[in-house]
């Protein structure tokens, strides 16, 4: 099966210009034919990365410039994986849109749901730990390997007891659970959420609600865990039920706990870590999947405060 230059170029050669922006070696270019020259490392890399493109356009799945960039550095940094493999991993298909991972952490993480009954994703904002997780129990239910999805963030700033909002329950937690449904509505079909919310087959609900029951043939999603106390993670932990699946995401950088509250999603790794059936899965702003600039961003911001002295320690009298 050939492949048309057309498919690895790029539309105007948008393709090309990332290549000769990211390889070290001159690329040239005649009819079908693609000549590249520069060092012996810089050739192979060159040579691997055209190879993987072909790849990816052979499964018949498009290239973007973002695949491009990603088959770069993923065969770039040496990873133990070809970036056709990561790219071309279908998670699920809804509305005419597939989700995928897009880097190889973000692939280990999706095995990693598959492999275990209770997976953490930890990372900054924008890694997918939320999105891929909520792709993987929609495809659960609808493979019916569980018959319901459960998703649930502890809603801080409303101090967990919701009471002081005014307007009905639905009213009082949808802030805090909103972009559960944003991502929902990426992936099941709109008009079919409020009948899956009204069976019970989906439930969006705080932390809170969970206590005191334990979740049975349930995928089960704890959102912005770096918000629980070590209380209540345990509290979480233990709802598992038979036949179920929990997935834990959070960012620790992100805690907005009170003071003296400790993060149980700080320090659940030390103390889960040899338990077997529980993986942590550790993602990095190189696993960053929203816009480019948000990458670049938070790797700014990771700079600076790598960069800062750390405060004096204070002593009371």
């Amino acid at each position: 099966m050939s492949v048309d230059m057309v498919n690895i170029l790029g539309p105007r050669d948008e393709f090309l210009r990332i290549l000769e922006r990211e390889l070290d070696a001159d690329i040239h270019v005649r009819g079908n034919e693609v000549t590249l020259s520069g060092t012996a490392a810089a050739l192979q890399l060159g040579a691997d990365v055209l190879t993987e493109l072909v790849t990816v356009i052979r499964t018949g799945q498009g290239l973007t410039a973002d695949a491009v960039e990603r088959t770069v550095a993923m065969l770039g940094n040496r990873e133990d994986a070809r970036p056709a493999d990561v790219l071309t991993h279908n998670i699920l298909s809804s509305r005419g849109k597939t989700i995928r991972p897009k880097t190889l952490n973000q692939k280990r993480y999706v095995d990693a749901i598959d492999k275990h009954t209770v997976v953490f994703g930890i990372g900054p904002a924008g890694t997918g730990k939320t999105y891929l997780a909520m792709a993987k129990a929609v495809q659960a239910l609808q493979n019916k390997s569980v018959n319901r999805i459960i998703l649930t963030r502890p809603a801080v700033e409303a101090g967990e007891n919701l009471g002081f909002l005014p307007g009905t329950l639905n009213d009082k937690i949808d802030p805090y659970l909103r972009p559960l449904y944003d991502a929902l509505h990426d992936m099941v079909d709109p008009d079919s959420i409020p009948r899956l919310l009204t069976a019970g087959t989906i439930e969006v609900a705080p932390l809170a609600y969970m206590r005191g029951r334990t979740l049975n043939d349930a995928f089960i999603i704890l959102d912005e865990a770096q918000n629980t106390s070590m209380e209540q993670m345990k509290m979480f932990l233990t709802r598992l039920g038979f036949g179920a699946k929990m997935v834990v995401t959070g960012d620790i950088t992100q805690v907005d706990l009170p003071g003296a509250t400790r993060s149980g999603l700080r320090v659940v790794q030390g103390i889960l870590d040899n338990v077997e059936d529980i993986a942590f899965c550790h993602l990095t702003n190189h696993d960053v999947v929203r816009h480019k600039l948000v990458g670049r961003i938070v790797a700014a911001y990771d700079k600076f405060e790598s960069s800062q002295p750390a405060p004096a320690p204070r002593h009371h009298r």
